[in-house]
């Protein structure tokens, strides 16, 4: 990576382009040189824009013939009228935003003429003494500064604006107003252009935020590639200037990261502190390289396009088997990941907390923290601890409302109409009571991590060395310390186990129907064992199967990342999309039938599991109630004896 001395673009110089930036917000003129006007917006004028120009401009170039009839461009105006009369805090911000954007692009302008001889070119130009042999070269430098001002104004307005982006998208297209005459034309061109599409598509103030983030973005993408072929811009290329106030770092023509991760206080956990739960200690180390692959330009993770990624998963365990470590080790790696990487990560728990007793309100902290989560503009990390504890099930009237609601919310963002996967982010959910979940919330759960804790002689060694610490001089005996946390025996052992059922219910109905039918190795056996299971137990739908080949395709991205890639990102983070997509594509394994047969027994095996326990907790529930009528009864007529 290049490395930058930073410089800084102070505020006061921002500021005094405020009155500039307000007068291009309150109206001008301008005749469309490339673009032709969109269907929508012809034939309108923002109203009180006089048809023909007040003056004549003295700035070079813009005195050149216009190829239209100029036009009324009154953004202010455009943007107060989409309410009811009232301006709205989102059109406010909107506008907010559009004058720093303006006033920190003509001051970058005004810094790039002054770090060039364009400062003195224009000088001479105004005194009618410039040179015919430096014309060219004043020309040069014009175009430049108006790429290097229309950059800063789209980066800086997708910046301010990026905290305010909800979930409303818009489809704008490609920028053509884009005029390299000198910086003032070229700002009124794109504002124009802009001002057209407003028009075209902010039928709201999520659509008006949404057009202008997409413009910004349109706008980035057409400037650096006509930078690519401007070398009088490489000064401005090669620089970095900060603005402390919105903490914006401009890097050339690099897109400024929009989002700003949290700052973490967890205690983490290095993988080698996890003892036992192999798989699911092997799948979060995965899972947390996976999403490292996310790509900020296309908002897309290669992983979710090929089908291998993991948007949800529940992880289920008696207490104290290692839940809350598992949640420090994953949350700690992505922290280092991304640090190197330079990328923003954000993690977030919800936790019973955020129940509350006012009607709605728990609705909305839990559609906050999705929102949060989901920005496409991190890398994320969103956690529900004892979510049987926090989500309640449908027709239970021991749930409150509150309750109720969150699963209501968790319901439609983890697999909605509506939900979007891009691979920026992941949500677990954890529970030691995982039958207490409504049915159709846990079977939004993609992946299953069974958090059982340490299990045989050598983890329970490992797990009291590790918390004994160094303060002792005990020997250690005939072990090898750690040995049996080897992640890929551990885990080839793990999913050996499950190449049959364990637990009864479904040991019976794998026993009965390999008798019939013999080794299911078809997908039509295969698929006559998963018809046996539903016949087992109804709540197997085709959610299950869907799950359960989403986890076949998770194994079939059965490699490791390399860490080289996650400690050196130039290697793999940095590079293109399509590359990174190739690079993946090049590790995949094929699917094989003992895939997806221990992927069928691993998810069945859970479901099979919960629903023993959730029985069995009826059961004993109404025990007691019956032994509380009967003692009661008991009572009543004792009294009246």
């Amino acid at each position: 990576m290049t490395t930058r001395d930073t410089m800084e673009l102070t505020e006061d110089s921002i500021r005094s382009h405020y009155a500039a930036a307000l007068a291009l917000l309150a109206g001008f003129d301008h005749a469309p040189r490339i673009a032709t006007p969109l269907a929508t917006a012809q034939g309108e004028t923002a109203p009180g824009i006089p048809a023909r120009p007040r003056f004549r401009s003295t700035v070079p170039g813009m005195a050149a013939r216009p190829t239209a009839r100029p036009g009324g461009v009154r953004l202010m105006e455009r943007i107060e009228a989409l309410g009811d009369g009232l301006v709205t805090p989102q059109q406010a911000t909107a506008l907010g935003a559009l004058r720093r954007a303006l006033a920190v692009a003509l001051a970058m302008g005004e810094t790039f003429a002054q770090a060039t001889p364009l400062t003195e070119l224009k000088r001479a130009n105004l005194e009618a003494r410039l040179p015919d042999p430096r014309r060219a070269e004043f020309s040069a430098l014009l175009a430049a500064e108006s790429l290097v001002v229309l950059h800063v104004f789209a980066n800086t307005l997708a910046f301010v604006l990026a905290p305010h982006q909800g979930e409303v998208t818009v489809e704008i297209g490609t920028v053509e107003e884009i005029l390299t005459d000198n910086a003032p034309l070229a700002l009124q061109g794109v504002l124009w252009e802009l001002d057209q599409d407003i028009a075209a598509h902010a039928t709201d103030d999520p659509r008006l935020i949404a057009t202008l983030a997409a413009f910004a973005e349109a706008l980035m993408t057409r400037i650096a590639a006509r930078a690519d072929t401007t070398p009088a811009t490489a000064a401005f290329a090669a620089g970095s200037w900060r603005i402390e106030a919105d903490g914006l770092t401009l890097a050339g023509f690099t897109p400024a990261r929009v989002a700003k991760g949290s700052t973490l206080t967890m205690q983490f956990k290095k993988p080698t502190e996890v003892i036992g739960n192999h798989i699911a200690k092997y799948q979060a180390m995965r899972l947390a390289k996976m999403l490292m692959a996310y790509d900020f330009t296309r908002k897309l993770n290669p992983f979710a396009e090929l089908g291998g990624f993991i948007f949800t998963f529940m992880g289920d365990g008696k207490p104290g088997t290692g839940k809350t470590t598992l949640i420090q080790m994953m949350a700690g790696l992505l922290n280092d990941y991304c640090a190197a990487a330079g990328y923003p990560f954000r993690y977030q728990n919800f936790s019973i907390d955020q129940i509350d007793s006012y009607q709605g309100k728990s609705g909305q902290n839990a559609k906050a923290f999705i929102t949060n989560i989901i920005d496409p503009a991190v890398i994320a990390f969103g956690t529900i601890d004892d979510i049987d504890q926090i989500a309640g099930k449908r027709g239970d009237r021991q749930s409150s409302a509150g309750q109720q609601e969150v699963t209501a919310v968790f319901m439609e963002a983890f697999a909605g109409a509506n939900t979007v996967v891009r691979g920026n982010c992941t949500f677990g959910m954890f529970s030691n009571y995982p039958e207490n979940v409504d049915d159709a919330l846990r079977q939004r759960a993609g992946a299953r991590f069974l958090v059982d804790g340490p299990q045989s002689r050598e983890d329970y060694i490992d797990i009291l060395s590790l918390l004994l610490g160094k303060n002792h001089s005990i020997p250690l005996g005939d072990h090898d310390l750690f040995a049996a946390q080897e992640i890929k025996r551990a885990v080839a052992a793990s999913f050996d186990r499950h190449s049959r059922p364990q637990e009864d219910g479904l040991i019976r109905v794998f026993d009965r129907l390999a008798a019939e039918i013999g080794p299911l190795d078809t997908i039509a056996k295969l698929g006559s064992y998963l018809k046996a299971i539903q016949k087992a137990d109804d709540r197997f739908t085709g959610r299950a199967v869907k799950n359960i080949t989403d986890a076949v395709k998770v194994r079939a991205m059965d490699f490791e990342l390399p860490d080289d890639w996650m400690a050196n990102p130039e290697l793999f983070l940095f590079q293109p999309y399509d590359r990174k997509l190739d690079m993946i594509r090049n590790l995949m394994t094929p699917i094989t039938v003992e895939m997806v047969l221990q992927e069928i027994n691993r998810y069945a095996d859970s479901e099979f599991r919960y629903a023993d326990k959730s029985d069995e907790v009826a059961i004993a529930g109404m025990i007691r109630d019956m032994g509380r009528a009967e003692e009661a009864k008991r009572r009543y007529l004792e009294g009246r004896g």
